[in-house]
Protein backbone atom coordinates (compact mmCIF):
# COMPACT_ATOMS: atom_id res chain seq x y z
CA UNK A 1 0.00 0.00 0.00
CA UNK A 2 1.79 3.20 -1.26
CA UNK A 3 0.39 6.67 0.38
CA UNK A 4 -0.50 9.82 -1.43
CA UNK A 5 -1.03 13.46 0.09
CA UNK A 6 -2.41 11.55 3.09
CA UNK A 7 -4.12 9.00 2.12
CA UNK A 8 -3.61 5.60 1.05
CA UNK A 9 -3.89 4.13 -2.62
CA UNK A 10 -3.95 0.27 -2.91
CA UNK A 11 -2.31 -1.55 -6.07
CA UNK A 12 -3.31 -4.91 -6.92
CA UNK A 13 -0.99 -8.18 -7.99
CA UNK A 14 -2.43 -11.53 -8.60
CA UNK A 15 -2.08 -14.52 -7.06
CA UNK A 16 1.40 -16.96 -7.79
CA UNK A 17 4.77 -17.57 -7.24
CA UNK A 18 5.64 -13.86 -8.38
CA UNK A 19 4.18 -11.07 -9.82
CA UNK A 20 4.55 -10.65 -13.74
CA UNK A 21 4.45 -7.95 -16.29
CA UNK A 22 3.33 -7.36 -19.44
CA UNK A 23 6.29 -6.16 -20.80
CA UNK A 24 10.43 -6.62 -19.79
CA UNK A 25 9.99 -3.25 -17.71
CA UNK A 26 10.53 -3.97 -13.40
CA UNK A 27 7.59 -3.32 -11.60
CA UNK A 28 7.55 0.45 -9.49
CA UNK A 29 9.13 -0.82 -5.90
CA UNK A 30 7.69 0.48 -2.82
CA UNK A 31 8.88 4.47 -2.25
CA UNK A 32 11.27 4.33 0.66
CA UNK A 33 9.53 5.10 3.98
CA UNK A 34 9.35 9.01 4.62
CA UNK A 35 11.22 10.42 7.13
CA UNK A 36 9.48 11.58 10.45
CA UNK A 37 5.84 9.99 8.96
CA UNK A 38 3.11 8.67 11.49
CA UNK A 39 -0.41 8.32 11.79
CA UNK A 40 -2.52 9.25 14.83
CA UNK A 41 -4.87 6.46 15.92
CA UNK A 42 -8.43 8.03 16.85
CA UNK A 43 -7.67 7.99 20.62
CA UNK A 44 -9.94 5.57 23.04
CA UNK A 45 -13.06 6.97 24.90
CA UNK A 46 -12.02 5.18 28.45
CA UNK A 47 -15.29 4.81 30.30
CA UNK A 48 -17.51 4.42 27.76
CA UNK A 49 -19.27 7.97 28.36
CA UNK A 50 -20.51 9.13 24.72
CA UNK A 51 -21.26 12.49 25.79
CA UNK A 52 -16.77 12.94 25.38
CA UNK A 53 -16.65 11.27 22.19
CA UNK A 54 -16.67 15.11 20.74
CA UNK A 55 -13.51 15.59 22.92
CA UNK A 56 -11.95 12.59 22.09
CA UNK A 57 -12.25 12.44 18.27
CA UNK A 58 -10.99 16.56 18.60
CA UNK A 59 -8.12 15.63 20.10
CA UNK A 60 -6.59 13.26 17.78
CA UNK A 61 -8.16 15.24 14.41
CA UNK A 62 -6.14 18.81 16.47
CA UNK A 63 -2.67 16.17 16.50
CA UNK A 64 -3.23 15.13 13.25
CA UNK A 65 -3.10 18.45 12.02
CA UNK A 66 -0.36 20.07 14.21
CA UNK A 67 1.96 17.46 13.94
CA UNK A 68 2.18 18.12 10.45
CA UNK A 69 3.57 21.34 10.97
CA UNK A 70 6.14 19.88 12.39
CA UNK A 71 9.24 20.74 9.77
CA UNK A 72 9.95 17.41 8.02
CA UNK A 73 6.77 15.74 8.44
CA UNK A 74 4.49 13.20 6.96
CA UNK A 75 1.06 12.83 8.72
CA UNK A 76 -1.43 10.57 7.66
CA UNK A 77 -4.92 11.83 7.13
CA UNK A 78 -7.57 11.63 9.20
CA UNK A 79 -9.94 9.94 7.38
CA UNK A 80 -7.46 6.95 6.67
CA UNK A 81 -6.97 7.14 10.97
CA UNK A 82 -10.12 6.87 11.35
CA UNK A 83 -10.40 3.21 9.78
CA UNK A 84 -9.27 1.68 12.64
CA UNK A 85 -11.63 3.10 15.07
CA UNK A 86 -12.24 0.21 18.00
CA UNK A 87 -9.80 -2.45 16.20
CA UNK A 88 -6.73 -3.74 17.55
CA UNK A 89 -3.90 -2.61 15.72
CA UNK A 90 -0.28 -3.87 15.55
CA UNK A 91 2.38 -1.19 14.99
CA UNK A 92 4.51 -2.70 12.59
CA UNK A 93 1.89 -4.15 10.02
CA UNK A 94 0.71 -0.49 10.18
CA UNK A 95 3.99 0.76 9.27
CA UNK A 96 3.90 -1.71 6.14
CA UNK A 97 0.55 -0.76 5.12
CA UNK A 98 0.91 2.67 5.03
CA UNK A 99 4.56 3.34 4.60
CA UNK A 100 4.97 4.98 8.73
CA UNK A 101 7.63 5.15 10.91
CA UNK A 102 5.62 5.81 13.96
CA UNK A 103 2.17 5.00 15.61
CA UNK A 104 0.57 7.70 18.17
CA UNK A 105 -2.02 5.89 20.03
CA UNK A 106 -3.66 6.93 23.15
CA UNK A 107 -6.50 6.90 26.13
CA UNK A 108 -8.51 9.66 27.46
CA UNK A 109 -10.73 9.13 30.73
CA UNK A 110 -12.59 11.17 33.01
CA UNK A 111 -12.98 11.01 36.54
CA UNK A 112 -14.65 13.16 38.58
CA UNK A 113 -13.39 16.42 37.81
CA UNK A 114 -10.28 15.58 35.96
CA UNK A 115 -9.41 14.66 32.60
CA UNK A 116 -6.25 12.29 32.15
CA UNK A 117 -4.94 11.36 28.84
CA UNK A 118 -2.05 8.77 28.16
CA UNK A 119 -0.49 8.92 24.60
CA UNK A 120 2.77 6.54 23.33
CA UNK A 121 4.96 6.68 20.44
CA UNK A 122 5.20 3.83 18.85
CA UNK A 123 8.49 2.65 16.22
CA UNK A 124 6.58 0.73 13.44
CA UNK A 125 10.00 -1.05 12.55
CA UNK A 126 10.95 -2.68 15.85
CA UNK A 127 7.07 -2.41 17.51
CA UNK A 128 9.07 -1.35 20.85
CA UNK A 129 8.00 2.04 22.24
CA UNK A 130 9.66 5.18 21.86
CA UNK A 131 7.83 7.33 24.35
CA UNK A 132 5.01 7.83 26.43
CA UNK A 133 3.50 10.20 28.25
CA UNK A 134 0.39 11.15 30.87
CA UNK A 135 -1.41 14.39 31.16
CA UNK A 136 -3.91 15.15 34.57
CA UNK A 137 -5.80 18.16 34.20
CA UNK A 138 -8.76 19.37 36.02
CA UNK A 139 -12.18 19.29 34.02
CA UNK A 140 -12.59 23.11 32.71
CA UNK A 141 -13.77 24.59 29.38
CA UNK A 142 -13.24 21.53 27.00
CA UNK A 143 -12.05 23.42 24.04
CA UNK A 144 -9.46 25.33 26.13
CA UNK A 145 -8.43 22.02 27.68
CA UNK A 146 -8.00 20.45 24.09
CA UNK A 147 -5.96 23.07 23.04
CA UNK A 148 -3.59 23.17 25.68
CA UNK A 149 -2.98 19.61 25.47
CA UNK A 150 -2.64 19.00 21.95
CA UNK A 151 -0.02 22.14 22.17
CA UNK A 152 1.91 20.45 24.82
CA UNK A 153 1.95 16.90 23.08
CA UNK A 154 2.89 18.64 19.60
CA UNK A 155 5.65 20.14 21.44
CA UNK A 156 6.47 17.24 23.18
CA UNK A 157 6.32 15.49 19.89
CA UNK A 158 8.24 17.50 18.06
CA UNK A 159 11.58 17.28 20.29
CA UNK A 160 10.69 13.30 20.57
CA UNK A 161 10.59 12.57 17.24
CA UNK A 162 13.66 14.47 15.72
CA UNK A 163 15.48 12.80 18.88
CA UNK A 164 14.18 9.60 17.11
CA UNK A 165 15.16 10.38 13.66
CA UNK A 166 18.61 11.64 14.64
CA UNK A 167 19.19 8.10 16.57
CA UNK A 168 18.49 6.33 13.15
CA UNK A 169 20.37 8.43 11.04
CA UNK A 170 22.96 7.32 13.21
CA UNK A 171 22.98 3.74 12.22
CA UNK A 172 22.56 4.67 8.07
CA UNK A 173 25.52 3.98 6.30
CA UNK A 174 24.35 6.76 3.34
CA UNK A 175 22.88 9.70 5.40
CA UNK A 176 20.37 11.87 3.29
CA UNK A 177 19.81 15.50 3.45
CA UNK A 178 17.12 14.69 6.20
CA UNK A 179 19.11 11.96 8.18
CA UNK A 180 21.72 14.95 8.61
CA UNK A 181 18.88 17.59 8.94
CA UNK A 182 18.09 15.67 12.29
CA UNK A 183 21.17 15.04 13.10
CA UNK A 184 22.75 18.67 13.37
CA UNK A 185 18.86 19.51 15.53
CA UNK A 186 19.69 16.88 17.83
CA UNK A 187 23.11 19.04 18.50
CA UNK A 188 21.30 22.37 18.28
CA UNK A 189 18.84 20.96 21.14
CA UNK A 190 22.11 19.73 23.54
CA UNK A 191 22.60 23.42 23.85
CA UNK A 192 24.18 26.56 22.80
CA UNK A 193 28.10 26.61 23.33
CA UNK A 194 31.05 26.81 20.01
CA UNK A 195 31.28 22.93 20.14
CA UNK A 196 27.41 22.17 19.79
CA UNK A 197 27.28 25.10 17.75
CA UNK A 198 30.30 23.76 14.86
CA UNK A 199 28.23 20.08 15.15
CA UNK A 200 25.41 21.31 13.92
CA UNK A 201 26.59 24.22 11.48
CA UNK A 202 28.75 20.77 9.85
CA UNK A 203 25.35 18.40 9.58
CA UNK A 204 23.19 21.46 8.01
CA UNK A 205 25.88 22.23 5.53
CA UNK A 206 26.58 18.70 4.34
CA UNK A 207 22.34 18.74 3.98
CA UNK A 208 22.54 21.50 1.97
CA UNK A 209 25.15 20.18 0.13
CA UNK A 210 23.23 17.20 -1.06
CA UNK A 211 19.95 19.33 -1.04
CA UNK A 212 20.48 23.09 -1.99
CA UNK A 213 16.20 23.39 -1.97
CA UNK A 214 16.37 22.06 1.39
CA UNK A 215 14.29 24.93 3.34
CA UNK A 216 14.27 23.10 6.94
CA UNK A 217 18.10 23.02 6.75
CA UNK A 218 18.57 26.29 5.50
CA UNK A 219 16.23 27.62 8.11
CA UNK A 220 18.43 25.74 10.82
CA UNK A 221 21.54 26.59 9.27
CA UNK A 222 20.24 30.46 10.16
CA UNK A 223 19.29 29.40 13.31
CA UNK A 224 22.86 28.51 14.20
CA UNK A 225 24.17 31.92 12.88
CA UNK A 226 20.94 33.46 15.21
CA UNK A 227 22.10 31.57 18.33
CA UNK A 228 26.14 32.43 18.05
CA UNK A 229 24.97 35.89 17.59
CA UNK A 230 22.58 36.20 20.19
CA UNK A 231 25.15 34.10 22.98
CA UNK A 232 28.25 36.42 22.45
CA UNK A 233 30.14 33.62 20.99
CA UNK A 234 31.89 35.73 18.47
CA UNK A 235 33.77 38.84 18.88
CA UNK A 236 31.45 40.98 15.49
CA UNK A 237 28.18 39.31 16.08
CA UNK A 238 26.71 41.67 13.09
CA UNK A 239 27.94 38.97 10.69
CA UNK A 240 26.08 36.30 11.98
CA UNK A 241 22.75 38.25 12.24
CA UNK A 242 23.78 39.39 8.47
CA UNK A 243 23.98 35.93 7.17
CA UNK A 244 21.09 34.81 8.92
CA UNK A 245 18.98 37.35 7.43
CA UNK A 246 20.00 36.82 4.17
CA UNK A 247 19.05 33.03 4.51
CA UNK A 248 15.56 33.88 5.78
CA UNK A 249 15.23 36.66 3.72
CA UNK A 250 15.45 33.87 0.37
CA UNK A 251 13.40 30.88 2.46
CA UNK A 252 10.61 33.20 3.00
CA UNK A 253 11.05 34.33 -0.81
CA UNK A 254 10.20 30.86 -1.64
CA UNK A 255 8.13 29.35 1.44
CA UNK A 256 6.56 32.69 2.56
CA UNK A 257 4.20 31.10 5.63
CA UNK A 258 7.20 29.25 7.27
CA UNK A 259 6.11 30.07 10.88
CA UNK A 260 9.79 29.64 12.49
CA UNK A 261 11.68 31.41 8.95
CA UNK A 262 9.23 34.32 10.70
CA UNK A 263 10.45 33.59 14.11
CA UNK A 264 14.06 33.37 13.55
CA UNK A 265 13.85 36.56 11.02
CA UNK A 266 12.09 38.56 14.37
CA UNK A 267 15.08 37.45 16.13
CA UNK A 268 17.74 38.73 13.94
CA UNK A 269 15.54 42.20 14.18
CA UNK A 270 14.94 42.17 17.72
CA UNK A 271 19.05 42.02 17.95
CA UNK A 272 20.14 44.46 15.47
CA UNK A 273 18.13 47.75 16.69
CA UNK A 274 14.25 46.34 15.17
CA UNK A 275 12.77 44.83 18.85
CA UNK A 276 9.41 46.31 17.53
CA UNK A 277 9.12 44.61 13.70
CA UNK A 278 10.73 41.37 15.36
CA UNK A 279 7.99 41.24 18.20
CA UNK A 280 5.38 41.67 14.93
CA UNK A 281 7.82 38.88 12.77
CA UNK A 282 7.22 36.25 15.93
CA UNK A 283 3.48 37.36 16.27
CA UNK A 284 3.24 36.86 12.67
CA UNK A 285 4.93 33.28 13.43
CA UNK A 286 2.70 32.37 15.77
CA UNK A 287 -0.45 33.25 13.64
CA UNK A 288 0.82 30.56 11.38
CA UNK A 289 1.70 28.05 14.16
CA UNK A 290 0.10 28.72 17.47
CA UNK A 291 1.59 25.93 18.99
CA UNK A 292 5.06 27.92 18.19
CA UNK A 293 6.28 28.41 21.77
CA UNK A 294 9.21 29.72 21.29
CA UNK A 295 7.97 32.52 19.39
CA UNK A 296 6.42 33.56 22.92
CA UNK A 297 9.85 33.66 24.03
CA UNK A 298 11.52 35.46 21.68
CA UNK A 299 8.73 38.30 22.26
CA UNK A 300 9.69 38.27 25.88
CA UNK A 301 12.98 38.77 24.75
CA UNK A 302 11.87 41.39 22.63
CA UNK A 303 10.31 43.20 25.63
CA UNK A 304 13.31 42.75 27.45
CA UNK A 305 15.40 44.62 24.85
CA UNK A 306 12.70 47.55 24.56
CA UNK A 307 13.67 47.99 28.29
CA UNK A 308 10.23 46.57 29.44
CA UNK A 309 11.43 44.21 31.63
CA UNK A 310 8.48 43.60 33.74
CA UNK A 311 6.88 42.50 30.52
CA UNK A 312 8.77 39.41 30.16
CA UNK A 313 7.60 37.26 32.17
CA UNK A 314 4.07 36.62 30.89
CA UNK A 315 5.27 36.39 27.78
CA UNK A 316 7.91 33.31 28.95
CA UNK A 317 4.67 31.89 31.04
CA UNK A 318 2.80 31.44 27.64
CA UNK A 319 5.77 29.84 26.38
CA UNK A 320 5.78 27.41 29.48
CA UNK A 321 2.00 26.63 29.14
CA UNK A 322 2.44 25.34 25.34
CA UNK A 323 5.34 23.74 25.97
CA UNK A 324 6.61 23.24 29.72
CA UNK A 325 9.37 20.75 29.10
CA UNK A 326 10.56 22.50 25.32
CA UNK A 327 14.44 22.00 24.53
CA UNK A 328 14.36 25.14 24.86
CA UNK A 329 12.93 26.35 28.04
CA UNK A 330 16.17 27.03 29.84
CA UNK A 331 16.38 30.04 27.29
CA UNK A 332 12.80 31.20 28.25
CA UNK A 333 14.13 31.18 31.85
CA UNK A 334 16.97 33.04 31.41
CA UNK A 335 14.75 36.14 29.41
CA UNK A 336 12.93 36.12 32.35
CA UNK A 337 16.18 36.34 34.37
CA UNK A 338 17.44 39.08 32.38
CA UNK A 339 13.92 40.95 32.44
CA UNK A 340 14.24 40.72 36.22
CA UNK A 341 18.01 41.87 37.01
CA UNK A 342 16.79 44.96 34.52
CA UNK A 343 14.43 46.17 37.15
CA UNK A 344 16.67 45.05 39.94
CA UNK A 345 14.41 42.41 41.32
CA UNK A 346 17.77 40.60 41.79
CA UNK A 347 17.12 37.87 44.23
CA UNK A 348 13.91 36.80 41.82
CA UNK A 349 16.26 37.09 39.05
CA UNK A 350 18.77 34.55 40.52
CA UNK A 351 15.95 32.19 40.70
CA UNK A 352 15.05 31.94 37.20
CA UNK A 353 18.69 32.46 36.34
CA UNK A 354 19.36 28.86 38.35
CA UNK A 355 16.15 27.46 36.80
CA UNK A 356 17.92 27.53 33.69
CA UNK A 357 20.92 25.98 34.63
CA UNK A 358 19.11 23.26 36.11
CA UNK A 359 17.35 22.38 32.80
CA UNK A 360 20.44 22.98 30.82
CA UNK A 361 23.81 23.78 31.61
CA UNK A 362 25.30 23.61 28.22
CA UNK A 363 25.03 27.90 27.28
CA UNK A 364 27.85 29.82 28.50
CA UNK A 365 25.90 33.11 28.93
CA UNK A 366 22.93 32.01 31.71
CA UNK A 367 26.47 31.00 33.96
CA UNK A 368 27.51 34.57 33.22
CA UNK A 369 23.95 36.56 34.14
CA UNK A 370 23.86 34.27 37.01
CA UNK A 371 27.17 35.08 38.40
CA UNK A 372 26.59 38.76 37.77
CA UNK A 373 23.17 38.60 39.90
CA UNK A 374 24.75 36.43 42.26
CA UNK A 375 27.82 39.30 42.61
CA UNK A 376 24.89 42.19 42.93
CA UNK A 377 23.54 40.31 45.86
CA UNK A 378 27.13 39.63 47.53
CA UNK A 379 27.77 36.73 46.99
CA UNK A 380 31.18 36.76 45.48
CA UNK A 381 32.42 33.07 46.05
CA UNK A 382 29.88 31.04 44.06
CA UNK A 383 29.76 34.30 41.75
CA UNK A 384 33.12 33.09 40.70
CA UNK A 385 32.96 30.17 40.44
CA UNK A 386 29.82 30.71 38.07
CA UNK A 387 32.03 32.78 35.99
CA UNK A 388 34.48 29.78 35.79
CA UNK A 389 31.75 27.37 34.94
CA UNK A 390 30.99 29.79 31.89
CA UNK A 391 34.62 30.24 30.88
CA UNK A 392 34.82 26.47 30.87
CA UNK A 393 32.28 26.56 27.78
CA UNK A 394 33.21 29.80 26.45
CA UNK A 395 36.88 30.50 27.19
CA UNK A 396 36.77 33.61 24.66
CA UNK A 397 34.05 35.87 26.73
CA UNK A 398 34.47 38.98 27.94
CA UNK A 399 32.58 42.04 29.40
CA UNK A 400 34.30 43.92 26.12
CA UNK A 401 32.12 41.61 23.48
CA UNK A 402 29.69 42.03 25.50
CA UNK A 403 29.19 45.81 25.80
CA UNK A 404 30.17 46.25 22.17
CA UNK A 405 27.01 44.19 20.79
CA UNK A 406 25.43 46.87 18.52
CA UNK A 407 21.85 44.71 19.08
CA UNK A 408 20.30 47.47 20.76
CA UNK A 409 20.16 51.34 21.32
CA UNK A 410 16.75 51.71 23.22
CA UNK A 411 18.05 54.60 26.03
CA UNK A 412 16.09 52.36 28.57
CA UNK A 413 18.00 49.40 27.92
CA UNK A 414 21.68 50.65 27.60
CA UNK A 415 20.86 52.80 30.87
CA UNK A 416 19.80 49.28 32.84
CA UNK A 417 22.48 47.44 31.16
CA UNK A 418 25.16 48.94 33.33
CA UNK A 419 24.74 46.72 36.21
CA UNK A 420 24.60 43.77 34.41
CA UNK A 421 28.45 44.91 33.34
CA UNK A 422 29.52 46.17 36.89
CA UNK A 423 27.86 42.46 38.30
CA UNK A 424 30.38 40.90 35.89
CA UNK A 425 33.09 42.69 36.82
CA UNK A 426 32.73 41.98 40.78
CA UNK A 427 32.01 38.09 39.47
CA UNK A 428 35.42 37.97 37.81
CA UNK A 429 34.29 37.77 34.25
CA UNK A 430 37.33 38.71 32.32
CA UNK A 431 37.13 42.41 30.94
CA UNK A 432 38.78 41.51 27.32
Amino acid sequence: MLVANGEPTRSLVTSGDAPRSSNTEELPVSPPMPHLSIIVLPFTNIGGDPKQDYFVDGVTESLTTDLSRIAGSFVIGRNTAFTFRGKAVDARQIGRDLNVRYVLEGSVQRGGNRFRLNAQLTDTETGSHVWAERFDKPAGDLLDMQDEIVSRLANTLNAELANAEARRAERSPRPDAMDLYFQGRAFINKGVTPAFMAQARDFFKRALALDPDNVEAAVAAAQIDVSVGSAFLTDDASVQFEAAETALNKVLLHTPNHPRAHMLFGAVQMQTRRAPSGIAECQQALLLDPNLADAHGFIGLGKFLLGRGEEVEAHIQEALRLSPRDTRAYLWYMFVGLGKLSICADREALDWFRRSLEFNRNHALTHFHFAAALALLGDLKEARTATAAGLALDPSFTIRRYRSSPKVNNPSYVAKRVRFYEGMRLAGVPEG
